[in-house]
């Protein structure tokens, strides 16, 4: 839905802020539209990490199949155009929709990544990961206390009653493309963690029902940690840790959604911290405990969470970005587009007290206004080096891949991009 973009009035600390945000632009890469980033035919020493919420998502089921066998639709285009323009190494797609067969991702590479989109380079991806997610799969229980439990996919009341919010199954998946090896074998998934068993989770006391809260799945989406071997032996191998919590939004006064956030990005916070915090967690294969302490980690994601704006509960993402065992950059990921954006649209932008020139996501400017939610968090053991967000300013030819937030022509979200070096 298109909302009207009021002029907006001066900045007052936010504008202050965003003079701040100098010294990180300069040190970020600008994609003119003959520009690209180098590419890794080989172990290198920087690698570039990336998430990016691609809105490849469909209301349908097998509605993104049909719309990626045909190399001419236009948001895949622009999708797999500004993925060519970053040429991150490592990248998670999130808002994919996931099909038993992996039949879309191999679409997308083939008909999108591998075909050169206005001038940008092909990108290929020989290595790949995909599973299921809780999105739209039945839960079998009346989770929001209305209708009885919906089990029939296609409509709002099933959406709510399913393990995560979605039509169908599989809707707004996730995909990891790498150009390094994935060790598939020892990738653990956290789809099926109950969000009883997280010690102290803050779900909404008295909003479930007891039979709810004996089966409801903590993760929205799912938790991934893929192992990317950027060269021999397990020095040179880096965890993935990818997921996509749910918005601290669309709920009431119980917050159910926002405290439900809290808990998918604690559970990240509690897998990186050593043995005794992470004790408590099981994967999908029934394997206990979190990432071997000293091993070398990226988080990264859509996480729905802003350090100073939006809906959060608690602050929810401070839990990654104060935790002891990450290696944040001097200044984070930002771009010249934020800012501008924030200018032009005005309302909640207005009130805002994070730096715009960080915010990854155009959303309403009535509420939550834009917001910097996407994020891309290296771990102690790599050094980070160069970052950005692809939000181009209205000047730059590749302004039409994002647009104005009255016009959607790619996604809401943008893509972040973290370099790394191993240290």
């Amino acid at each position: 839905m298109n909302h009207p973009r009021p002029q907006r009035p001066p900045f007052s600390r936010r504008a202050a802020l965003a003079g701040l945000a100098g010294a990180a632009l300069a040190g970020t890469t600008a994609f003119s539209a003959n520009a690209s980033a180098a590419t890794a035919n080989s172990y290198r020493r920087t690698i570039r990490f990336a998430t990016f919420n691609a809105s490849l998502n469909r209301g349908t089921e097998g509605a993104l199949v049909k719309d990626l066998s045909t190399p001419d639709n236009q948001q895949a285009r622009n999708a797999a155009e500004t993925i060519q323009r970053v040429d991150p190494d490592v990248l998670v797609i999130n808002e994919f929709d996931y099909d038993e067969d992996g039949t879309a991702a191999r679409l997308f590479l083939r008909n999108y990544l591998a075909v050169g989109q206005n001038g940008a380079k092909p990108v290929r991806y020989p290595f790949r990961f995909t599973a299921p997610v809780n999105t739209g799969v039945a839960s079998g229980v009346d989770l929001d206390g209305k209708n009885g439990a919906v089990t029939t996919p296609g409509s709002d009341a099933y959406g709510q009653d399913a393990f995560g919010y979605g039509w169908f199954p599989g809707q707004y998946g996730m995909l990891v493309l790498s150009k390094y090896p994935i060790d598939v074998r020892a990738a653990r998934t956290f789809q099926r963690f109950l969000w009883k068993d997280m010690p102290g989770n803050v779900m909404p006391p008295g909003y479930y029902s007891e039979e709810a809260r004996a089966i409801f799945r903590l993760s929205s989406k799912s938790h991934w940690d893929l192992p990317i071997r950027l060269g021999p032996g397990r020095s040179s191998t880096v965890h993935f840790l990818v997921s996509h919590p749910t918005p601290p939004s669309f709920d009431g006064p119980e917050d159910r959604n926002g405290r439900r956030n809290h808990d998918e990005i604690r559970l990240w916070a509690d897998y990186i911290g050593g043995r005794r915090r992470s004790a408590y967690l099981y994967d999908d294969k029934g394997v206990w405990g979190g990432l071997r302490p000293g091993a070398r980690f990226v988080i990264a994601g859509d996480l729905n969470a802003d350090p100073h704006d939006g809906d959060s509960y608690d602050k929810a993402i401070l839990q990654l970005l104060d935790h002891e065992a990450v290696n944040l950059p001097a200044t984070p990921p930002a771009a010249r587009g934020g800012v501008e954006a924030a200018r032009l649209q005005g309302g909640a932008n207005a009130t805002h007290t994070g730096n715009p020139a960080y915010d990854t996501a155009d959303f309403n400017d009535n509420a939550p206004g834009n917001l910097r939610v996407d994020h891309v968090i290296p771990s102690r053991g790599l050094v980070p080096a160069g970052n950005g967000i692809f939000w181009p300013t209205p000047d730059d030819p590749l302004y039409r891949l994002v647009g104005g937030g009255a016009d959607v022509p790619t996604s809401d979200h943008r893509l972040v991009w973290q370099d790394v070096r191993l240290g």
